[in-house]
């Protein structure tokens, strides 16, 4: 009996509850058909957002295939795929996808022969052969293309033809005969019936089909068997068509014989694990905790971009307010009425984004799998998982955007609210301490993670500094309205409405801040990392040196002749200077030795570079001046060999006359010339020779030496020919060495290839000095996303705004201001908020990056093997498009505001 009150008491209340947001619902959900614009612009910012992370998650769960679609993929109509892994035997997991060798492991010292493969099989079955990432090459013009892949496989074969999908023409049924998928058929621009030469010059194809091969939608070519070229070593395996059921005896038969098998029947329980069906298999948690912190990023973005909007639509919404006050509604109420229009929002936009995000996902399904991930997607479906999580997120976006506002809501004075008089806001200066803590936090935590090296320890310091900077940012309008009082009349009024709207201000001087933030941050940290690089990746040869060389064989193939070479060099590159490049190898196996210079022992680093040294070894390690070249090899650098008398040295190393003249007489008295001078020792080089049979010793000869500095990435050891004799090796030119008039660009490159194509040997090609990724052009696209947020969180500002100072308008026009008034303030408004916004942007993303730079280099200073620390290199063309955009936003405002102003009666 004494529970009964209490339960009624608790039922009571939930009926309230209930009872209490069914009507804040209600009220939402007309408010929303009420203000239909405002509605629009809320349910856009949430939508978008929610679209792409539908359409990724979507795309993401069809690409992931399960294994039963793996085996349909690999195994096609066969009953199994067989790969010979050795001659002893293995051990593997039910599906396939491991094994082990027992103790009695035999390498495979020849490609195994499918008859060896079907002799294992009961009598009456075969095997079809596929050999993938055969060595393919081919002219495309003027230049070999060697990065398109080739599968060799019998498509005409039923077994094959189950793999492959033929889009047009058919299957390659000979030698000459090559299938293209649709990626190689553009890159390559050939169609059905044109011919494809070999890099080699060896052969032709004929493009008789265009197919494709489900798993590999990158560029991709198809040969039959008898057209692929030999493999000592390929990466082959057999599909098998067995005459009978896969047993367990016929299981154990062929891993007996290191024969793998794939099959849709699993093998015998053995020792391995087998497949783990899990999306989260491949992620490790500092990747799910980067994901979730990127993921909090723009969370906060769409919150910041979406609170203007509710900002707003709580002060036009004052009387109804202040009536449900009036009516008995507590302070409870009167914040779920707001919070409502969050949850409201945030459902519809939800479920539109889900909604479109699906649809555009399967509509657009061709394009991502052929251009985003390389492979076709398993069936049709959905992660309803995720998607449940990317809606509650759209529903909790909504709720934190309307939060501000209906705390605002709960406070506001009644009577001034039935009056329809604006209530003085009360700003605490709690919010400033609160912003100011967890910015100094934020600063911490990032530099933690930069020692740590941990990427969510950064993310999430990073976080905290701009969630510190938003909860400032409030107050900082407010200081700044305290210098409206010596500005003209328009940049005075936009000064003082965002000191008195703060709550929708803010909100959008924070999103700017915040994308304006993470690009510069970004931006100098992509420009320093890049200048990195090319301190660590230097140049291999100088600016206008090009090499010009042969490969293969030394009895087979050989270079151009000088008067063969003399005119296309001399014609499309302007070449001064030609020059042999010879090299230098063993006889009769010309390959099958490494000649290198013996750095003198009291100058070889005494500490490995990777192994495991304590705190103290490190800084040993760090302070001897032995170790600190930093190329990663306690023996010194990889020299690359060239036999010369002189010519050829400066255009490999590219150093000044007098350095020539001093290695030239080196070379011509029998020495040799080093580019590191470590390997010298009294003007001697220790030169060795060591061959690859281990049982012969290796031959050495000590010689007149000379050290020269490049400044190049490249080390060399130039020999004479009389140093090459007396270490018994065999020269061989290989090609030729051209100094262009200037440094030569690729359309350049590729004419000098065209050109000599005729002349001489297959693979003859031109060496490019270097090639790494530019960061110019992400750092042009994080510009572009803070352009694109500055313009659109101005705009939004400025319109509400505009919406929202129609009263002052009108006083504007009773007092006689003129037309381009309001003009005018819509810029300084549009100002405001962009100018400040990126200003506190900057200066935020600067001074991030700074610390997580230094605190890196910091951690680099004291760790084993040296690495060169990030140079501080500022991201100015970031920088200067950001300093352009408020005055686009702007200008935007100024073009797109209309110039007459409303005259109307105004009650406060």
């Amino acid at each position: 009996m004494s529970d009964r009150p209490s339960r009624l008491t608790s039922g009571a209340r939930l009926a309230e509850t209930l009872g209490s947001w069914r009507a804040a619902l209600r009220i939402a959900r007309r408010e929303a058909r009420r203000a239909r614009g405002r509605t629009a612009l809320v349910l856009a910012m949430i939508i978008l957002p929610v679209l792409a992370l539908s359409f990724v998650a979507v795309s993401v769960d069809m690409a992931q295939l399960n294994p039963g679609e793996e085996l349909d993929r690999r195994l096609g109509r066969a009953d199994a795929e067989l790969r010979v892994v050795g001659r002893g035997p293995v051990e593997q997991s039910p599906d396939g996808g491991g094994w082990t060798s027992g103790d009695r492991d035999e390498q495979l010292t020849a490609p195994v022969a499918a008859e060896h493969v079907a002799a294992l099989l009961p009598e009456g079955s075969r095997v079809l052969p596929i050999r993938r990432w055969v060595p393919f090459s081919a002219w495309q013009g003027d230049r070999i293309r060697d990065d398109i892949a080739a599968t060799a496989i019998d498509l005409t074969d039923p077994l094959g033809r189950s793999l492959a999908r033929i889009h047009r023409g058919r299957a390659p049924a000979t030698a000459d005969e090559i299938a293209v998928n649709l990626a190689a058929r553009r890159s390559l621009g050939v169609d059905l019936g044109d011919q494809i030469a070999a890099g080699d010059g060896s052969r032709t194809w004929t493009v008789v089909g265009v197919a494709e091969l489900p798993e590999q939608l990158t560029a991709m070519v198809i040969l039959h068997p008898a057209g692929a070229p030999p493999e000592t070593h390929p990466d082959e395996v057999f599909l098998a068509d067995l005459s009978g059921p896969l047993t367990d005896d016929l299981f154990r038969q062929l891993n007996h014989n290191g024969v793998v098998v794939a099959a849709r029947v699993p093998a015998p329980p053995g020792k391995l694990p087998g497949y783990v069906d899990s999306r989260m298999s491949g992620m490790n948690v500092e990747a799910v905790s980067t994901g979730v912190l990127v993921g909090g990023l723009g969370l906060l973005e769409v919150v910041l971009l979406v609170g203007p909007a509710f900002a707003v639509g709580v002060r036009r919404r004052r009387r109804e307010l202040a009536l449900v006050a009036v009516a008995g509604g507590d302070a409870v109420q009167l914040r779920r009425v707001v919070l409502a229009d969050g949850v409201v929002l945030g459902g519809v936009g939800a479920a539109t984004g889900i909604a479109l995000g699906v649809t555009a996902a399967i509509a657009g399904r061709p394009l991502v799998e052929e251009f985003i991930f390389s492979h076709r997607f398993g069936g049709y479906r959905v992660w309803p998982a995720a998607l449940v999580v990317i809606a509650l997120v759209a529903v909790l976006a909504g709720v934190l955007a309307a939060l501000a506002p209906a705390w605002t809501a709960a406070r506001q004075d009644v009577v001034a609210g039935l009056a329809g008089r604006r209530t003085p806001p009360v700003h605490r200066r709690r919010w400033l301490a609160i912003g100011v803590a967890l910015a100094a936090g934020g600063t911490v935590v990032a530099a933690i993670g930069a020692v740590v090296t941990s990427q969510p320890v950064i993310l999430a310091g990073l976080v905290l500094g701009e969630l510190g900077l938003v909860f400032a940012t409030p107050t900082l309008v407010g200081l700044l309205a305290r210098l409206g009082r010596f500005l003209p009349l328009a940049p005075r009024i936009a000064v003082r409405d965002a000191s008195r709207n703060r709550a929708s201000a803010a909100p959008a001087i924070s999103a700017v801040m915040a994308a304006v933030a993470g690009s510069v941050a970004l931006g100098l940290f992509l420009a320093s990392d890049n200048a990195r690089t090319d301190q660590r990746n230097q140049a291999l040869l100088p600016e206008r040196t090009v090499l010009v060389t042969t490969g293969g064989d030394p009895a087979s193939d050989r270079p151009p002749t000088l008067d063969e070479i003399s005119g296309p060099a001399r014609e499309l590159l302007g070449a001064g200077t030609i020059a042999p490049l010879v090299a230098a190898g063993c006889s009769p196996d010309f390959h099958a030795c490494t000649i290198t210079a013996t750095m003198p022992a009291e100058r070889v680093c005494p500490w490995q570079p990777y192994a495991p040294l304590s705190a103290a070894d490190q800084l040993r390690a760090r302070a001897d001046p032995r170790c600190q070249h930093g190329d990663g090899e306690p023996q010194g650098p990889y020299l690359r060999v060239a036999v010369d008398d002189g010519t050829t040295l400066p255009l490999l190393t590219g150093v000044a006359p007098a350095e020539v003249e001093a290695a030239t007489a080196t070379l011509r008295s029998g020495g040799a010339v080093v580019t590191d001078a470590r390997f010298l020792r009294d003007d001697r080089l220790d030169l060795r020779v060591q061959h690859g049979d281990e049982k012969r010793p290796a031959d050495t000869a000590t010689v007149p030496g000379h050290a020269l500095h490049t400044g190049l990435g490249e080390d060399w050891l130039l020999l004479s020919p009389t140093a090459a004799d007396r270490l018994g090796l065999a020269t061989w030119q290989v090609g030729w060495a051209l100094d262009a008039q200037q440094p030569p660009d690729q359309q350049r490159q590729d004419d000098l290839a065209a050109a000599l194509r005729p002349l001489g040997s297959a693979g003859v090609a031109v060496e490019r000095n270097r090639d790494h990724d530019d960061a110019l052009p992400l750092l042009l696209l994080l510009a572009a996303v803070s352009a694109v947020v500055t313009v659109g969180a101005a705009g939004i500002a400025t319109g509400l705004a505009a919406a929202e100072g129609r009263a002052d308008l009108s006083t504007l026009a009773a007092v006689g201001a003129g037309p381009g008034v309001r003009r005018l303030l819509s810029l300084c408004q549009a100002g405001l908020i962009a100018v400040l916004g990126s200003t506190l942007g900057i200066v935020a993303g600067l001074a991030s990056a700074l610390i997580v730079l230094a605190f890196t280099n910091r951690r680099y200073a004291d760790s084993w093997p040296i690495e060169p620390p990030y140079p501080l290199v500022m991201p100015w063309l970031t920088l200067a498009v950001l300093v352009a955009v408020p005055l686009v936003a702007m200008l935007g405002a100024a073009l797109f505001t209309r110039s007459r102003l409303p005259v109307e009666r105004r009650l406060d």
